[in-house]
């Protein structure tokens, strides 16, 4: 029987894949890890040339032709002025060329010598240096080219491409890198969670600034000033952290981001956010010497974070930045609810000082990099009744000290991409819903406990639990089986060794195609 026309139609490739595929044909000269490098930074050339071609036509439809040349008239609305050898269109022109690499990298070099925002953060000399296949590096551009970064100009494209290549790069070495992006829908959650209309925002280990790009989207869709609004970062990763440099700039985002590890150098120790949103890295072991950062002052009144997790360390780092009524929304893995030993004494003293206010899982599957769930802890440094003006209206907050919401999202959100999940905004409308109307007066009598979904515990409760804040020891299951379902694990499990197990025998071949061309044979 004849295939269909729509049986024959192939699904179209997502903009993440094809950039992958395009980069994975420079092999050889260019190692997987480094994909991502080669990318973003022709990306962000890509949004600058694209930005500067839309404020030229507006001018233009405005009866300004003759200022479309002026600077100043570009960078009153952010965007960056570039000349002609600097923008998109002269290099799609030239991307054939003998010399294209040297075009790519002058213009990265100017546009970084006219901003001073840019210093340090555009690559020097990257692409002259690769020894890079033309041919193939002529398709890389093609498939850049596509890209409506105008469209896209309210999401994170840099950073979903850097988390998605971190995430290929992963799956080949056969492990986690222990990077990751935060994918736009958790940021979207976490800002609608804690509001950041204005005041000062952090985030410890800002990675591509995606926690940034999403709260500014924030703040503009409530109708706030982004003028009210500070922001401040650090990330340890020097490439990681140019571009988080590039990917604020090319938004006009002013930002305060520091390089250097967070906890042996941290570059603002005197901040007092208001608002802390992060994503640190998950488990991380071997963070500190056992004689490193003993007496530190961020741990002032807790004990000394353990030397084989970090996860209390981040804690207690976010904890000691926030102001005295500041909030902070973060991930961590889910290990960090039950752990015991000094992590069980330091989350013990957190609930009594009463700094933890929800404890909310997520479901599996919302990165690119990694399956897992995760939980969104979110600390409250006043939980007493207080008042709190935002965006000019005045938010009065019940007295709810003592108290910790937990929430289940394990069975919420919608397919994405297939085999990823993302929080569409009715999951998030909920969830903010459930959460707001727990937390402010007047509210109260509208937030009810839920069975498999929501439950408010007292710290009596908690104790009586030994101060576990897994979820599911206080939110009623009816429905479902909370036990682990064997049989779907270990199928999970065997889908995992065939796709690794495949990877092995691809390796192998191209390992032996490589010694029989140096005329010896494995």
């Amino acid at each position: 029987m004849a295939k269909t026309e729509k049986q024959n139609k192939k699904p179209a490739k997502s903009m993440e894949s094809a950039l992958w595929e395009s980069c994975d044909k420079l092999r050889g000269a260019v190692e997987p890890s480094e994909y991502k490098h080669v990318v973003l930074s022709l990306i962000f050339l890509k949004y600058a040339g694209d930005r500067f071609e839309q404020r030229k036509q507006e001018l233009i439809e405005q009866g300004l032709k003759e200022y479309i040349d002026q600077v100043e008239f570009y960078t009153a609305e952010n965007v960056f002025y570039l000349p002609e050898e600097c923008r998109w269109s002269y290099i799609m022109e030239n991307a054939k060329q003998s010399n294209i690499f040297q075009i790519i990298d002058d213009a990265l070099s100017n546009i970084e010598k006219k901003n001073k925002q840019l210093a340090g953060a555009l690559p020097n000399n990257y692409y002259s240096n690769l020894g890079l296949d033309k041919t193939k590096f002529a398709s890389l551009l093609d498939e850049i080219n596509k890209l409506d970064t105008v469209k896209d100009s309210e999401n994170d494209l840099m950073g979903r491409v850097y988390e998605y290549f971190l995430g290929k790069f992963a799956i080949k070495e056969g492990k986690g890198k222990g990077e990751y992006y935060t994918p736009k829908s958790i940021v979207n959650l976490i800002a609608e969670l804690i509001e950041p209309y204005d005041g000062k925002i952090y985030d410890p280990c800002c990675g591509s600034g995606g926690m940034f790009v999403q709260s500014m989207k924030f703040v503009k869709a409530h109708h706030g000033n982004q003028k009210n609004v500070s922001v401040y970062g650090q990330e340890n990763t020097n490439t990681t952290f140019k571009l988080a440099r590039m990917n604020l700039a090319i938004r006009g985002i002013s930002a305060d981001i520091k390089q250097g590890d967070t906890f042996h150098n941290d570059q603002h120790q005197d901040l007092k956010a208001d608002y802390i949103m992060a994503n640190p890295p998950f488990n991380q072991k071997d963070w500190r010497e056992d004689n490193q950062l003993t007496t530190d002052a961020r741990w002032s009144g807790y004990d000394t974070p353990p030397t084989s997790n970090a996860n209390y360390g981040w804690i207690l780092n976010i904890l000691s930045k926030l102001s005295t009524n500041g909030v902070a929304g973060f991930l961590l893995a889910n290990g960090a609810l039950s752990a015991d030993g000094i992590e069980l004494a330091i989350r013990k003293k957190l609930i009594e000082n009463d700094k933890v206010e929800a404890i909310i899982i997520l479901p599996r599957n919302l990165f690119y990099s990694t399956d897992i769930s995760v939980t969104l802890w979110i600390l409250n440094n006043n939980k007493k009744a207080h008042v709190v003006t935002k965006n000019g209206l005045e938010i009065h907050y019940r007295d709810h000290e003592n108290e910790i919401l937990f929430m289940d999202l394990r069975q919420m959100g919608v397919p994405f991409e297939k085999k990823y999940v993302e929080l569409d905004p009715d999951t998030r409308d909920k969830v903010t819903r459930t959460y707001h109307n727990w937390q402010q007066e007047g509210c109260k009598d509208t937030y009810h406990n839920e069975a498999e979904y929501c439950y408010s515990a007292t710290r009596s409760e908690i104790e009586q639990k030994g101060w576990s804040l897994v979820p599911s020891k206080y939110i009623e299951f009816r429905n479902r089986d909370e036990q682990i379902d064997f049989n779907t694990k270990m199928q999970e499990l065997q889908k995992d060794m065939r796709e690794l197990l495949k990877q092995e025998d691809e390796s192998k071949k191209e390992l032996e195609k490589l010694f029989e061309k140096l005329g010896y044979k494995l």
